[in-house]
């Protein structure tokens, strides 16, 4: 997409709204609002139409069949329902089946995922499908837990209750490990 283009629009969007709640976009302290919010905009949506699986892209031949486990991985994400962040700490595992990815790659996905309107849900097997097709491993576990402004500043206003969503992959065909072993290595305390 075109940034020149996008820009002016999300900047005239935000000084309607300014003006739609009855504040000034004039006003010294809201008069550079409308350009902050439209570049922070393109950062927190940078994400849109790519695919998460094209970050992983350093990846090994090995012969590792022995789970790999990235844990405590922090994320920001909008929710596509208030446009609201909601944001916490993700958990992903594999079992390698002769490839293995360079481990940043895996929370760089993660954060590509992250940058666009989501829900927790949808995110959460975005990122297990990307590891599944960039590395077709025996297995995929990904865990993610997440407090959402959505909840925590309006509504219902229960702030601290965080949103668990797991998402399992794969066919596990040596018969070592599962889905639930996976899983229950993404929950032990390190």
């Amino acid at each position: 997409r075109a940034e020149n283009t996008i820009q002016p629009r999300i900047e005239h969007i935000i000084a309607d709204l300014l003006e739609a709640i009855g504040e000034s976009p004039t006003r010294q302290g809201l008069r550079d609002t409308p350009q902050r919010v439209a570049r922070m905009y393109g950062e927190l949506f940078s994400g849109v139409g790519l695919d998460p699986k094209d970050a992983i892209d350093a990846v090994f031949d090995e012969e590792s069949a022995d789970p790999v486990i990235l844990r405590n991985v922090s994320f920001y994400s909008v929710c596509e329902h208030h446009l609201l962040p909601f944001f916490g700490s993700a958990s992903l595992a594999y079992v390698p089946n002769g490839r293995i990815a360079g481990i940043s790659k895996l929370a760089r996905s993660l954060d590509l995922a992250c940058r666009r309107p989501q829900v927790q849900e949808r995110l959460t097997g975005q990122v297990a499908d990307a590891i599944l097709t960039a590395l077709t491993p025996q297995g995929v576990a990904v865990e993610l837990e997440a407090e959402h402004l959505c909840m925590a500043m309006r509504g219902i206003q229960k702030q601290g209750a965080r949103v668990v969503t797991t998402a399992v992959r794969g066919e596990f065909p040596d018969g070592r490990w599962d889905g639930n072993s996976l899983l229950a290595l993404l929950r032990r305390d390190s």
